[in-house]
């Protein structure tokens, strides 16, 4: 048993240096797993409070509401005790968030960039793409603590999933079922280095001098790689990343995505795991705010369950998580979901851990997570109506731009 676990950890080890070698694994690391919005806030919140430098804050949304207000506040309050702080929000995310919200940052001296502007004309001359948006999730604080998930800031996730939610009872939205991760230690500068290029690329107004780069000593014993990826890039990494760990499985597949409409590649992967007697599993939501990718991400079950893969979808919750855990080793926490948009359009970063430890984790996290969903058969799904396999089909009709 030790003999394999030491052999799934070179192996993997080697597979993910392979296809990552210009983002190196950084040992000496400590890592807290945050699950859902109240955990994730709560830490957020005190690690802001905390901040004497600087605060550079990346995110998909940022809404106007109470929790948003929450986060507003904060760092308007920080800033005013000379904290630097900047922020990255996406054009489109923000959309629904008043610009007067944005506005009171600016006048309070936070920094605001507006990644990608929707209109044009609002344009600064920088690497503009009608469909490319910044899909990260990132806090930085005073360059030595970091935060990346799946979290976004708004009420939707101000509330805890249902737990223990009762079987065959109708959806009931109490929650967002969410994960991020908090990091201390070395590797936080790779997820600044991605942050400030982001700023350059959107030629963003030159950054306040602070210390962005303090001197970090080992915090714990975790090894992470930080992994990007944007549409400007020859390849993405990500996806290779996760390709390469699913295709070298020996024993177990463990996947939870938000969205979910794999491509031609990822499929086979999946199927061809399963055939070799992986036990690939993966958890998907039951109900969401995405009527067109759930439904497109249904339209591949049929196959994936003909294949051995095992699916179940979350109950009491919408299930936003973007992780994946293989052969208790190779584990990721991040912004990307395996759709096309993650994948061809977004800006998304992800950390990616090899550890035993961390892996194990995120066993339980998975199993909980299990407890909490119904398996979907394939005898059961083929008895689906002819109402949802409309809907299914309808949703292929547009899977790229989805």
């Amino acid at each position: 048993m030790i003999d394999d676990a030491v052999a799934a950890m070179a192996r993997h080890l080697a597979c993910d240096q392979l296809i990552n070698a210009d983002s190196p694994l950084v040992a000496g690391n400590k890592l807290t797993l945050l699950q859902d919005g109240p955990a994730t806030y709560a830490a957020m919140f005190a690690a802001i409070r905390s901040a004497r430098d600087h605060i550079n804050l990346e995110t998909y949304i940022f809404d106007d509401d109470e929790i948003g207000a929450q986060f507003a506040d904060l760092l308007l309050e920080r800033s005013a005790a000379g904290v630097q702080v900047n922020l990255i929000y996406d054009s489109v995310g923000g959309l629904l968030t008043p610009p007067a919200f944005f506005a009171r940052l600016r006048d309070g001296g936070v920094a605001v960039l507006e990644f990608n502007p929707v209109n044009p004309l609002n344009e600064r001359g920088g690497d503009w793409l009608l469909n490319n948006r910044d899909h990260r999730r990132q806090l930085l604080i005073d360059g030595h603590t970091a935060f990346t998930g799946g979290v976004n800031i708004s009420d939707s996730y101000a509330s805890a999933p249902l737990r223990h939610s009762r079987k065959g009872a109708p959806p009931q939205l109490s929650g967002w079922r969410d994960t991020h991760l908090r990091i201390e230690g070395p590797v936080v500068a790779a997820f600044q280095r991605m942050f400030i290029e982001t700023w350059r690329r959107q030629n963003g107004a030159p950054l306040a001098p602070r210390d962005y780069f303090p001197a970090l000593s080992p915090q714990g014993d975790q090894p992470v790689r930080v992994v990007g990826s944007s549409p400007r890039d020859p390849q993405n990494l990500i996806y290779l990343s996760l390709i390469s760990a699913i295709s070298h499985a020996q024993s177990q597949v463990h996947l939870t995505i938000a969205y979910f409409a794999p491509d031609p590649q990822l499929l086979q992967a999946m199927k061809q795991a399963a055939a070799r007697g992986i036990d690939v599993v993966l958890i998907l939501p039951s109900h969401t705010d995405s009527w067109a990718i759930f439904h497109l991400g249904r339209s591949y079950y049929t196959q994936l369950l003909r294949s051995g893969v095992r699916i179940h979808e979350r109950r009491g919750a919408v299930m936003h998580a973007k992780t994946a855990s293989i052969d208790g080793v190779w584990s990721t926490v991040g912004s990307t979901n395996l759709d096309w948009r993650s994948l061809l359009h977004n800006d998304e970063i992800n950390a990616v851990i090899l550890s035993h430890g961390f892996a194990a984790r995120m066993g339980q996290m998975f199993a909980a997570d299990l407890g909490e969903s119904d398996a979907i058969t394939l005898a059961g799904w083929r008895q689906r109506s002819l109402w949802m396999r409309v809907k299914e089909r309808t949703a292929r009709l547009g899977a790229y731009w989805l």
